[in-house]
C-alpha cells in the first residue's frame, strides 16, 4: 500500500508538472490567430479612453498651448529678464495708462541716474572674516581707469588724495560698510564728477542724520563713467550705521538725478532721440527692453491701440 501510495503522488506531481510546461509552452508562443483563447463577440475587449487630465497649473490657468509654453519658460529661466512670465513687484497688467507710462519714462527730458548699492559685512554668519576691504580698494585704484591714464587716486570730503589705508583700518573692527555704484547717465557733461559726489555725500548725510566716513574713486574705463563710493557703516556716534530699503532703492537715486536736473538742467528733445536711438542699437539690455517688458501682457503681446 506504501508503495502505491508514492507511486501516486509521483504521478499528480508528474502530470502538474506536465501542465506547467504547457503553459509556459503557450506562454512564449509567437501570437497567433490560431493559438489565440476564443473570444465571443458578447466579450470583446473595447478601449475607452478617458479624459485627458490637465496639471494644476494649467488647469487654474488654461490659456492653451502657447501661454503654457510660456509659462514653463519663466520659471526655468530662474525669474531672469524678460517681457513674459510671471510679474515681479506686484506688476500688473492689468487696466489703462501702461503704454503712457512707459512713453513718460522714455521720452521724459529728466536726467537718469543709475545708483546701486550693496551693505558688505566683514564676517559672515559663521564668524569667519571675510575679505579685507583693502583688497577691494586695491582693485578701485587698478591702473587704466582715469580719464586722462594719471595714477588712480581715491578722494573724500577733505580732497582729491584722501589717505584710503586709513579709511581701511578705521573700518576694520566694523560690523560692515556700504559698497555704492554712481552713474550719472550725463556724466562727461558734469563739471566735475568728483565735487558732483561730494554734494550726493552731503545730501546722504543730512537724510539719514549723521556724519559719514567715506571715500570714492571715478572710473573713466566704460562707456559710461562711474564712481565707486565706500561708506563706512559707522555714525558718528559709533553705532553701526543702517539705511532703510526704501532709502538705497529710491531716495538715494532721486537724489543723485536731481543733482544732475539742478546742473545739467532738462534735457534737450534731440537728446532724448539720440539716447533712444543708441538704446536700439545697444548688445545689451537696455531700458527700452525693460520698458517693453512692463508694457507686454503675459503672452508678451502689447497693445498699441489709441486708449
Amino acid at each position: 500500500m506504501a508503495s502505491r501510495g508514492g507511486v501516486g503522488r509521483r504521478a499528480c506531481r508528474s502530470e502538474e508538472k506536465s501542465q506547467k510546461n504547457q503553459r509556459l509552452e503557450w506562454h512564449h508562443r509567437p501570437f497567433s490567430a490560431e493559438s489565440a483563447p476564443a473570444v465571443s463577440e458578447d466579450s470583446d475587449f473595447r478601449v475607452r479612453p478617458g479624459k485627458a487630465k490637465r496639471s494644476k497649473p494649467q488647469g487654474r490657468n488654461a490659456r492653451g498651448l502657447v501661454a503654457e509654453v510660456l509659462r514653463v519658460a519663466a520659471i526655468h529661466s530662474g525669474g531672469q529678464r524678460g517681457g513674459v512670465g510671471p510679474r515681479r513687484g506686484g506688476q500688473s497688467s492689468f487696466g489703462r495708462g501702461r503704454t503712457a507710462f512707459a512713453r513718460s519714462r522714455l521720452f521724459g527730458s529728466s536726467r537718469r541716474v543709475l545708483v546701486k548699492a550693496l551693505p558688505v559685512t566683514h564676517r559672515s554668519r559663521t564668524g569667519r572674516r571675510m575679505a579685507p576691504l583693502s583688497a577691494h580698494v586695491a582693485y578701485l585704484k587698478r591702473e587704466g581707469v582715469t580719464r586722462d591714464g594719471s595714477p588712480t587716486r581715491m578722494f573724500d570730503a577733505a580732497g582729491d588724495n584722501a589717505d584710503d589705508r586709513s579709511f581701511t583700518d578705521r573700518c576694520k573692527d566694523d560690523r560692515h560698510h556700504f559698497r555704492i555704484i554712481v552713474s550719472p547717465e550725463d556724466a562727461a557733461e558734469l563739471t566735475d564728477l568728483r565735487e558732483y559726489t561730494r554734494d550726493l555725500v552731503r545730501q546722504m548725510a543730512t537724510d539719514l542724520g549723521t556724519r559719514l566716513d567715506w571715500v570714492a574713486v571715478d572710473h573713466w574705463n566704460t562707456d559710461n563713467p562711474h564712481v565707486h563710493l565706500i561708506v563706512r557703516g559707522v555714525t558718528d556716534q559709533g553705532a553701526d550705521l543702517v539705511m532703510a530699503r526704501d532709502y538705497i532703492s529710491h531716495n538715494l537715486r532721486s537724489n543723485a538725478e536731481e543733482l544732475a536736473q539742478a546742473e545739467l538742467g532738462p534735457k534737450p528733445e534731440h537728446e532724448v532721440q539720440r539716447a533712444l536711438d543708441h538704446e536700439v542699437k545697444a548688445e545689451r539690455w537696455t531700458r527700452l527692453d525693460s520698458e517693453i517688458g512692463r508694457a507686454a501682457d503675459e503672452l508678451g503681446a502689447i497693445d498699441l491701440r489709441p486708449e
